[in-house]
Order: structure tokens, then sequence, then C-alpha cells
């Protein structure tokens, strides 16, 4: 099951990690965040390097459907409602400013990655209200938007908001050639990180700051950011000989769809739930059968699935992982948002260990707490977590996930163990696929 990105495009591949080293910033992980923190950074005259456990890219940057846009589901009223129209600006402008950050360093670069500017639709076949009050909302904090009742998808709908001058590309070109300028080992797994020391299978780094970029930290304590986020898959199927959309959609409404295009290709992505909830599978079946129901002759060319931290506040944490690491750093809780996202943990991150100064610092901080936004979806991932706890504890026959012992659910449409709790996952050899468990399942059922 390789997405689109991972057929067309091989990346060169580094050597592993040697002995120690010393740096001023390691970054572990080697997704698009961590590339771009680094190279940033280095930018900046800093010496860093980057630790990856497999393949640059080879976690979920490979699987996204690369929209870059600041069009994030029903978010801006919401945000306006609970922390106000100053922090809701500052929010939908780091996310226009990414965008345009994207086409800067890729036009310096000279990056062939097949990036474009369209427009990033957010629709609905049943509601129109939510949507045209989301669209006043983008407008009233500087985005350009429009509320629609019109489109050219495959079907009618109630309602969208248009944000224009959105864009996506080709995430594994792009990467594939920002990697060639910095120093990143592969086959590096990080076994444990304590104060200023990492330490790896192949030798142990000391750096000043070190950034975790692992898509889900893998540091319990400090942190604890296991009971501030869940994560959640869903389902894509690349076609041929479907529909030429003229931008990006994405739906609200329950088993709504996404669609974008790559060239002659419609990427049409959907079937979301919880991580360890598609226990009787289906995802793909629906997807498939969307496909027939909207377009006549498609041909399907390859099919995936990706994973997203989903904070309970919708904000991803970027910044200091903890008040007493001050030099430990994180990027995580995209949501389902990862490209805009990584941009901006770059320039958040590059620019506290610079020590520049970065109007987004405060929003983003993975210190904060907004007790509007969060409070209910707290208490419900916890209620989640104990069950699973105590199911993994007490009954004789469960599956373990070594992380914290919850019990795990087998994901029929994948064909692998899948924690409710926190989101790892392992294929049915009990091998490690997904953060934040750090090892396999040590005993499968007969």
């Amino acid at each position: 099951m390789k997405s689109i990105w991972s057929m067309n495009t091989e990346i060169e591949k580094r050597e592993a990690l040697i002995g120690g080293l010393k740096t001023d910033v390691a970054v572990i992980g080697a997704g698009m965040a961590g590339i771009l923190i680094a190279y940033h950074l280095q930018k900046y005259g800093v010496q860093v390097v980057v630790l990856e456990a497999d393949r640059i890219a080879g976690g979920e940057t490979k699987n996204t459907t690369a929209k870059i846009t600041s069009q994030h589901g029903l978010i801006y009223q919401n945000l306006i409602k609970n922390l106000g129209k100053e922090q809701a600006r500052l929010y939908a402008e780091a996310n226009e400013r990414a965008i345009n950050e994207y086409e800067t360093l890729i036009t310096k670069e000279n990056i062939c990655c097949h990036f474009m500017r369209l427009p990033a639709y957010l629709y609905s076949e049943k509601e129109q209200l939510c949507l045209e009050e989301e669209a006043k909302a983008a407008e009233i904090l500087g985005i350009s938007s429009r509320f629609c009742t019109e489109s050219n998808l495959p079907f009618a709908i109630k309602g969208a908001v248009c944000f224009e001058h959105q864009a996506q590309f080709q995430p594994l070109e792009f990467i594939s050639a920002l990697s060639k300028q910095l120093t990143i080992y592969e086959k590096t797994r990080v076994l444990s990180v304590k104060g200023h020391m990492i330490y790896t299978e192949r030798g142990d780094v000391f750096a000043d700051h070190i950034v975790f970029a692992t898509h889900y930290p893998i540091i319990n304590v400090p942190g604890l950011y296991f009971m501030r986020q869940h994560q959640e898959r869903s389902y894509v199927l690349a076609l041929a000989n479907a529909q030429k959309l003229d931008g990006m959609y994405y739906g609200i409404d329950k088993n709504g769809l996404s669609f974008r295009n790559f060239e002659d290709i419609l990427l049409l992505g959907g079937s979301g739930h919880r991580t360890g909830e598609n226990t009787m599978g289906g995802a793909y079946d629906f997807l498939r059968i969307k496909a027939n129901e909207y377009y006549n002759g498609h041909k399907e060319l390859a099919y995936w699935s990706a994973q997203d931290c989903i904070p309970h506040d919708s904000i991803p944490f970027i910044g200091r992982y903890s008040r007493i690491r001050p030099y430990w750093y994180v990027a995580t809780g995209f949501k389902k948002w990862g490209m805009t996202s990584s941009m901006i943990s770059a320039k958040i991150i590059s620019d506290e260990i610079t020590g520049e100064k970065n109007p987004y610092k405060e929003l983003f901080s993975p210190q904060r707490f907004h007790y509007g936004l969060s409070h209910k979806k707290l208490v419900k991932d916890i209620g989640i977590s104990i069950k699973g706890l105590a199911r993994g504890h007490f009954l004789r026959k469960a599956v373990k996930c070594p992380h914290m012992g919850c019990e795990l659910h087998w994901n029929k449409d994948e064909a692998c163990f899948e924690c409710p709790c926190h989101g790892s996952r392992f294929n049915d050899k009990g091998e490690l696929l997904d953060d934040p468990a750090q090892n396999g399942i040590k005993k499968l059922p007969n």
C-alpha cells in the first residue's frame, strides 16, 4: 500500500550514524517538520544533525495528501469565540504565511515539486449556515474567502467556503531536494533521551538543543503529551480517469470526502476514525463505493492511509517541550494539516533556538491550556485511555501495547494492531509501525 508519492519518487539513502558526536542541535525525525526545522536552523548558521529511525519521509510525510492550506475545517469561528479575534488572527496569519514561505523557498532553491496555487473549498451536502459563518470569520481575520453554493464536485452541495490562493505540491519531490543540503543519519533509532544526551542504536549524540519531530512525542515525562492529544486515521484512493477539479475540497459532514488532483490523478480521501476503532474494516470499501458512484470507468492506481495527532484545542504544540527541559523542543498535534504546521514549526523553533522573536510563539506554546476548547475532549480521551488500560491489564487474552499497556485492537483494513489510547500501531508480526511506542509487541495471540 504505497502512496502515489512513494511510487513516483525515490529519496537518496543516507548512512547510519557510526559512533558518537556532538552538535549544536539534534533533530529527531526526518519527516516534513524535521527537515524544515533543520533547514531553517542551518540557514541561521547553526550546526544541526537529523536522526531518523528508518528513512527520510518514511513516516506520515509520505502518506499526506499534501494540501498547503490555512483552511482547517470549521475552526475560525470557534477560535474567535473561545480565544478572541487577536489569537484567531494570529492562527490565520501563521498559516497564510506558511503557504507563502513554501512558495518562496521552492523558488529560491529551484525545487521542481509540482507546487501550484489554487483555491481550497470547505463544503457540505447538508449544512449552510455554519459555512456562511466560517466564511465571515475567515474574512474578518484577513483570509481571502467567500461563501458559494456551487462547485464542480460530482454531487450537489448546500454550500462551501472558498479560500483563495492556497496551494498543493508533491511532498516527496520537495523533501528529496531539500534534504540533500542536510546532515541526516538514517536507520538510527533513538532509544532514549536524558538531558542533553541522545542514546541511539548506533552511538550517542550530545546536543545543546534537541528537537522532537517524531510525529508523536516519544518521551512521556515531562510533557505528558499522551494526555493532551489522540490519533486518528484516514484513507485515500488514487484514481485515474476521474475528474479534474478547480481546487482542493474537504467535506465537513459525517463521512465527508476529501478531493485533490495530482496531474491527471484524483486523490479521493475519507473514512476517518480514531486509531483503534476500525475492527470491522470497510474504510477502503466505502471509498471504492463512492468512486464507482461518481466516476464511471475510473482505474484505481494506489490506496493508502495516514495518521494524524489531534490536540484537544485543535492547535498544534510547537515550541519548548517542557518548562523543566528548556533545551528540548517539540512539534506535534498537526491535526490533519501537517504541511502548513511543519512550516510554522520550522519558523517558531528555529527562532526560539537562535533567540529571535516570533509573534506566534505563545499561541502555539505547548505550555498553554485553553479550557474552553479542551476540557470536553480531555475528559473523553481520559475515559478511553482508562478503559483501554483496564482491559489491557485485566483481560488475560488482551494484546497489550508496549507503550503503556493498553489493549490493542485489530484494524481489518490495514491488517495491523492499533492502540485506541495513544495510537501506536504494529504489523501482524508485532513489529512497530507508528509511535509513541518504541518497541514491538512481546507476546502475540496464538
